[in-house]
Parts: structure tokens; sequence; C-alpha cells
């Protein structure tokens, strides 16, 4: 790969497909795991044709916030959060060879938070789901 990390969001980090999406929540193998206000949930799979070793999806609930500016800021939030701190989990995942991972970060408060709060969680939560699928066998 690249000598040097590069912290960019790309279109083929972000979960786009409905196929992707019910195999992350439905295919029973995920796993899940909170920092308030924060879920994650993640799924480590063979490689099949993904590019990226890890892919994102980023959900904030209509019930948590009514108006879509708040719910885009949160989103914000979180993706910029995960740019930062990707290597911690990516470096992890391509260790592991032929598998890639996809999580989705899950919004549980109805209420804001500082910046600064939602990068401390989402490496928090970043930093757990790369210690458990350090330990994975495959």
């Amino acid at each position: 790969m690249d000598e040097t990390p590069r912290y960019t969001l790309s279109k083929e980090e972000r979960i786009c497909s409905k196929l992707q999406i019910d195999r992350l929540f439905n295919g029973g193998s995920s796993h899940s795991m909170a920092a308030f206000p924060i879920r994650a949930v993640y799924l480590l799979e063979p490689t099949n044709g993904q590019t990226e070793p890890v892919s994102i999806l980023v959900s904030v609930p209509k019930r948590c916030f009514k108006r879509a500016v708040k719910r885009n800021r949160v989103k914000r939030q979180i993706r910029e959060a995960y740019r930062l701190n990707k290597y911690t989990i990516i470096n992890k995942v391509q260790a592991l060879e032929g598998m890639s991972m996809m999580i989705a970060f899950i919004w549980l408060d109805d209420k804001l938070h500082d910046s600064e709060v939602v990068e401390k969680r989402v490496k928090s939560l970043l930093q757990r789901i790369s210690e458990k699928c350090g330990g994975l066998k495959l």
C-alpha cells in the first residue's frame, strides 16, 4: 500500500449497497458495542472484491433529531472523527490477510455533543474493535 497514511474518506470507504447493509445488520455474525452516545455494529468477513479494508456507514435516526441540520452535523462529526483515527483499525485489518471489515456508527442520544467528545468516543470504539479483531484467528 501507500508509504504515508492518507487521512481522507473516499467513496470506496463508505457502505452504499443495500446488500452490504443487510449483510451487516441481518447476517447474524456481526458484533456490537457502545460508547455513549454512539453504537458501533461491525462485521469482519473475507474480502470479496472490496478495494478498501474497512468501510463505514453513519446513521443518525430521525427520532433523535427532527431537523436535518442537526442530523447532518452529527454525521459530519462522526465521519471527521473516523477520518482522523481510521488507521487504528485499518492497520489491524490489513494484518489479517484477505479480510475486510464493515462498521456502522449509530447515534443514540437526542442531544448534540462537542466534536471533542464525539472524537473521543469514536476513537474508543475503534480501539476496542481493533483489540477484538486482533484476537481472531480465522
